[in-house]
């Protein structure tokens, strides 16, 4: 996911800033003696070019956006659950660079600052960073995680308390250099935890009142839950009408999305399923209530 939103802010610098024109001018290596070596040799179409580096100097869980919420989903009539995604704070420096030397004439620090206002106003520019717009008018890249392709990406640019540690970076990297502006983003992304498989899905709910230190039988309610099906595939949108044994309706229901249809308020007894949907024929089915097996589905021709 980190990879994925790296390649997101270099297509949004190549698109968004003239003079990147290549991949090569952007990169996310250290700050080190090694990148100050590349940025000195980086050449595209044979000339000498500015470049970009952007540096994830740290990241720290955001306990503020973390959810106790849970999604529960279906899938081939198996209940998962999954915990809502946590949040994870990617803190970037951004640096600009030319591979000039400096001299009476030339001074590549003007050259550095310009193409770090440049990166400002891209990052600005396409608040909030949503990757279906920064990748617009072409498709997203294949394999991109569908949780953060349509989404509002929380990011706070030039936080207004800075980088903590700047002067531990700039010593890390090299004392004999000299320090350089940079450009403080924070960027939120979600981490996608493991679903839970719970089990099936309940198809008998019996419900049960009794009067204490009575004699009296106890009262039976019954809930009762199946899918539609014809071939494997779930039915969406059929109609269904549970009957007594006499045809007079009882209680009438649509399938959902999961081909899934719930019957309550039941006493236990036989009764008779009646299902209808477009293009198949009508269907039948006797079944006990509560049911020995637990199995309310009905299969179309």
């Amino acid at each position: 996911m980190i990879d994925v939103f790296d390649n997101l802010l270099r297509h949004l610098f190549l698109t968004r800033i003239d003079e990147m024109k290549d991949e090569a001018q952007i990169r996310f290596q250290p700050p080190d003696d090694d990148w100050r070596t590349y940025v000195k040799n980086l050449t595209v179409l044979g000339k000498p070019v500015n470049s970009i580096n952007v540096y994830l100097a740290d990241i720290r869980e955001n306990r503020i956006l973390r959810s106790t919420e849970r999604v529960r989903d279906i899938q081939n009539f198996t209940v998962t659950d999954q915990p809502h995604p946590r949040r994870i704070d990617l803190h970037y420096l951004i640096t600009a660079w030319s591979p000039a030397t400096p001299t009476t004439s030339i001074e590549p620090t003007l050259d550095e600052v310009s193409l770090l206002y440049k990166v400002i106003g891209a990052l600005m520019n396409s608040e909030p960073l949503i990757a279906t717009d920064i990748y617009a008018p072409n498709p997203l890249p294949a394999g991109f995680p569908p949780v953060i392709a349509d989404v509002e990406l929380p990011t706070v640019i030039l936080p207004v308390d800075g980088f903590p540690k700047i002067a531990e970076l700039w010593g890390t990297f090299g004392t004999v250099h000299p320090w350089k502006p940079i450009v403080y983003i924070v960027a939120t992304l979600p981490v996608v935890l493991n679903e839970e498989i719970l089990g099936p899905m309940v198809t008998t709910r019996v419900t049960e009142y009794r009067l204490q230190n009575s004699t009296l039988p106890s009262e039976m309610i019954i809930e009762i839950g199946g899918t539609v099906a014809a071939a494997g595939v779930v039915v969406v949108g059929a109609w269904i009408r549970i009957e007594d044994l006499a045809a007079s309706p009882l209680r009438l229901a649509v399938t959902d999305e999961n081909g899934r249809f719930l019957f309550g308020g039941l006493q236990p007894g036989t009764y008779v399923l009646r299902v209808r949907a477009q293009g198949f024929s009508e269907v039948t089915q006797t079944v006990d209530v509560p049911s020995a097996s637990g199995n309310y589905d009905v299969q179309l021709p």
